[in-house]
């Protein structure tokens, strides 16, 4: 499952590249396996967030409402803190959001997207390993509120960035072009537009999302991305560059032309309002915060199945779910957000065998 899922990262490739995917009929249906809860990794986390794996299998968390980015032993363990972000500033939804470490089996940098004074902004942070360090800006200027604020990283194999952002409260910005509010964004290590954006001089890569808190590629490089709904539908779509995903002209499928309809759809909102996801062996596991629930959904080009829900004990809201090294998935409760139940060890992660 390691070498399965060393394939899916370099195939993902594909898209960074060229922005293709191969027909929908050319991949076979995904099979359903099984996944059960192996063991709780961590205890004691406050509003964790993000999740991003380090070549010795060992991972980065952020704290959204404190700021600090903790180091989870690959075996399990007391989290321990490696930094604080500068500039954070929590209310609501924002604060210290996702995390990311680029590809290599020596990483030097670490991205992270917070919410600041004035706006939502990506960041470079240096790190030797152990600590972090210099905090240079990347993206700035996205706009931020006490709700909508997005803020999942994904970095592709060639090293560019793909960002989520909300559209801070205000449904209009994720139609305007010129704002960074209520898109999906490519960028690169510097901060620039990424080659292959559908306007070489932006780094808008989709639009028209409500507020977009999940982001993976497939084994063949195609993105998806996980999707709230105001009141009736969220989404699971395939993200395609210069495609238009609606909001808030439709919420959910419309069938006009101009946008893309979402490949699942869960409705109420109650059911799902879906964070992060996670793809191994192209099935996507979708965490979900109302929901309480683990969605597993199977891909089949561009093309989803049915969502199945894995009821996997009483754990409460689910943010982040990631593929380990080791092929396992690792998930990250959610409920001492401010609106969940905590229990006397939350937050917790824990670690889901598949098989």
């Amino acid at each position: 499952m390691v070498v399965r899922t060393l394939i899916t990262a370099v195939m993902a490739a594909a898209l960074v590249v060229g922005g293709t995917s191969s027909p929908a009929s050319a991949a076979a249906p995904a099979e359903r396996p099984d996944v059960s809860v192996d063991r709780v990794v961590t205890t004691g986390l406050t509003s964790p967030w993000g999740l991003a794996f380090l070549p010795d299998g060992s991972a980065l968390v952020s704290e959204r409402d404190t700021g600090l980015i903790k180091r989870v032993p690959a075996d399990g363990g007391k989290a321990t803190t490696v930094g604080r972000v500068r500039g954070v500033v929590p209310n609501g939804e924002g604060g210290l959001l996702g995390i990311a470490v680029p590809p290599g089996a020596s990483p030097d940098v670490v991205y992270a997207y917070f919410t600041g004074s004035r706006d939502n902004r990506v960041v470079r942070i240096a790190w030797d390993g152990r600590t972090l360090g210099r905090q240079t800006p990347l993206l700035t200027g996205i706009p931020k509120n006490t709700y909508h604020d997005g803020g999942r990283l994904l970095v592709a194999p060639d090293g560019t960035i793909v960002v989520a952002t909300g559209d801070a409260g205000d449904p209009s910005l994720s139609q305007a072009r010129r704002s960074l509010a209520g898109k999906i964004l490519r960028i690169t290590p510097d901060g620039r537009p990424a080659s292959g954006n559908p306007n070489p001089r932006s780094p808008v890569y989709s639009l028209g999302h409500r507020n977009v808190q999940g982001l993976a590629f497939d084994s063949a490089g195609r993105l998806w991305a996980s999707e709230f709904g105001q009141s009736d539908v969220d989404e699971l779509n395939r993200i395609r560059p210069g495609r238009n995903y609606g909001w808030p002209v439709l919420e959910g499928s419309g069938n006009d032309p101009r946008y893309v309809d979402p490949a699942v759809e869960w409705s109420p909102t109650s059911t799902a309002s879906p964070s992060g996801i996670a793809i191994l062996d192209d099935v996507a596991y979708v965490a979900s915060l109302r929901g309480q629930v683990l969605w597993q959904v199977p891909l089949n080009g561009d093309a989803a199945g049915k969502p199945r829900a894995l009821r996997l004990g009483d754990l409460g809201r689910l943010r982040t779910v990631a593929v380990a090294p080791d092929g396992a998935l690792w998930l990250v409760t959610s409920n001492t957000d401010g609106r969940g139940s905590p229990r006397a060890t939350d937050d917790r992660i824990l670690r889901l065998v598949v098989r």
